[in-house]
């Protein structure tokens, strides 16, 4: 069921995780309070300048989207080539990986907690602020940054990644654009976004436990290679998906 079979097959349930990780992670509760600053400060203005409108945000957001992407497109070449040099142990690296991304889900629904993930460690991009050069390597910096939320989500796809080493690289392409896209709405409808995020701050709780749940679903689906089931099922049922990857 796995090895070739899974990088051949599960790329169309692994995308649809993908994305959503991303979503998930720019909802999360480490990221999603911090967008107006940050869309500030690649601007070069203060909040309250944005939701007036003297000045786009959509350039300096595109930027920093490009600087994350950057990242994880890197992280998805090295995770496929991980897989590619493992192959033969393919069987039981998918086993491993289930089990860690359960793990990462618990952690998410505090049945335990841990250590690592609540690090943060950030590097610093500099007093760029207002340039499109500025908001490139804030973007690389965040996608460094490895943040407590941010990090399960990720790890989650690394792990996907190094699963399916012929298309890592897409998955972490599209975790990418599930992260980066919700960055570039709230660019272009600064006012609405700030008022959105604003009330979604109060939900926090039940996104991280919505992430958990992903993240356990995902183990147990490469646990019992039902990964790769809803992958054919998927091509059988709807054919011009075969076009996709």
């Amino acid at each position: 069921m796995f090895g070739i079979e899974l990088a051949d097959a599960a790329i169309l349930p692994a995308a649809l995780v993908a994305v959503v990780a991303g979503i998930l992670s720019f909802l999360s509760p480490c990221v999603l309070p911090i967008v107006p600053p940050y869309l500030a400060y690649m601007t070069g203005v203060k909040v309250s300048a944005l939701k007036e409108r003297q000045r786009s945000a959509v350039l300096p957001a595109l930027f920093f989207v490009l600087g994350l992407s950057t990242v994880f497109l890197l992280m998805g070449y090295a995770a496929s080539a991980f897989g590619r040099a493992f192959l033969q142990y393919q069987p039981m690296l998918v086993t491993v990986s289930g089990i860690f991304v359960i793990l990462l889900g618990l952690h998410f629904l505090h049945v335990f907690r841990i250590p690592i993930l609540d690090r943060e460690a950030r590097i610093e991009a500099g007093d760029k602020g207002g340039t499109a050069m500025g908001a490139y390597l804030l973007g690389l910096a965040f996608a460094f940054g490895w943040t407590p939320c941010i990090g399960p989500q990720l790890s989650m796809i690394l792990t996907l990644a190094a699963t399916d080493p012929t298309r890592g690289t897409t998955l972490l392409g599209v975790y990418a654009l599930g992260l980066g896209i919700p960055f570039l709405l709230s660019a272009i409808f600064i006012e609405r976004s700030i008022g959105l995020m604003n009330r979604l701050k109060r939900h926090m709780g039940v996104i991280e436990r919505i992430s958990g749940v992903l993240l356990i679903a995902v183990g147990v689906l490469l646990l019992t290679g039902w990964l790769g089931v809803i992958s054919y099922w998927l091509l059988e049922t709807f054919p011009a998906l075969a076009a996709i990857g």
